[in-house]
């Protein structure tokens, strides 16, 4: 018996290895997801590249749950919750990503989302009442101006003379519409499995892009897609949604969801490398430092973030 104790642990190293991998590997693939949109949305409507991508996400995801959890039986309620999850990750989120990718570089916007987790942080305390600490205000705070600079190529002043464009509000939509989407999945988590959520949300998000694809005209104005669209699309449903979130789901339920959230932080180096490798964007020192920023203030706040739970816990536990 004691022999195996040894083989237990050993195991479970392996098992943490591999998970910390995957979310490596994840970071890296939802930093091409930026790369690999500027490209589809190159060649074809940002809604009808939406729809393809989300219904091969939901066909994938949808074999795996009937596979992992059986035929879903979801009630009234939770199908509410996953409408709304498709509405405001999927539609809303994927209308502004896309659009937003026909107008600024991918690397850039992908800054400019690295300030979700910050976004989520604020809002949490300022909706639900989550504790707020110093560490934790400046970490909002440095990531919030670091997205200022990204968002204005270094010149704040710009902000207040109304000179930012449309790409750039389009990608700070994508921000709000994530942190909505996160508060939502945390009602979701009460009755539904990661992967169930995953899928329900994809489900119904695909139903509306593919609405808006067919009342546009562009669900099937696809002669002109090249070999390099079509393989865009398919990168972005298969492996940019299906594969990542799914290996994101494992390693929240392994190590929990700090612990996982933090690897996100490494998606905009991601996009900005592969956008300089692949497209041949080149950004300025003051979008890089701001980027730093964001990165540096997220940072902080997870870190301030788990040391409040921490201390949430063991309070709970002394009582």
């Amino acid at each position: 018996m004691a022999a195996s104790l040894p083989v237990a642990r050993e195991r479970a190293a392996v098992a943490s290895l591999a998970t910390y991998c995957k979310l490596i590997a994840t970071a890296a693939l939802w930093g091409a997801t930026w790369v690999a949109a500027r490209v589809a949305v190159s060649e074809a409507a940002p809604l009808a590249v939406a729809s393809w991508r989300f219904l091969l996400a939901a066909l994938v995801l949808g074999a795996l749950l009937v596979v992992r959890e059986g035929w879903p039986r979801w009630s009234v309620g939770e199908w509410l919750t996953l409408s709304a999850m498709g509405a405001s990750g999927i539609f809303l989120y994927n209308v502004c990503f896309l659009y937003g990718m026909t107008m600024i570089q991918a690397g850039r916007g992908a800054l400019v989302v690295a300030l979700t987790p910050a976004l989520i942080a604020a809002s949490d305390c300022l909706l639900f009442g989550a504790p707020m600490s110093p560490s934790k205000a400046l970490g909002i705070g440095l990531a919030a101006f670091g997205c200022l600079l990204v968002v204005t190529n270094g010149h704040p002043y710009l902000l207040i003379a109304g000179e930012v464009g449309l790409g750039e509000w389009l990608i700070i939509g994508c921000a709000v519409m994530w942190t909505v989407y996160t508060f939502l999945g945390r009602r979701g988590t009460r009755s539904l499995s990661p992967l169930a959520m995953t899928f329900g949300a994809s489900l119904t998000g695909w139903l509306m892009l593919t609405s808006a694809a067919l009342l546009q005209g562009s669900l099937f104005s696809l002669a002109e897609t090249s070999w390099r669209g079509w393989s865009a699309i398919a990168f972005l449903g298969l492996f940019g949604t299906a594969l990542a979130f799914t290996w994101y789901a494992e390693a929240v339920h392994r190590i929990g969801a700090t612990r996982s959230a933090a690897f996100i932080n490494l998606v905009p180096v991601s996009a900005v490398i592969l956008g300089a490798v692949l497209l041949g964007e080149r950004l300025g020192m003051a979008v890089l430092s701001g980027g730093a920023l964001v990165i540096t203030g997220v940072y902080i706040t997870n870190r301030a973030g788990a040391k409040l739970a921490a201390g949430a816990n063991f309070k709970e536990k002394a009582a």
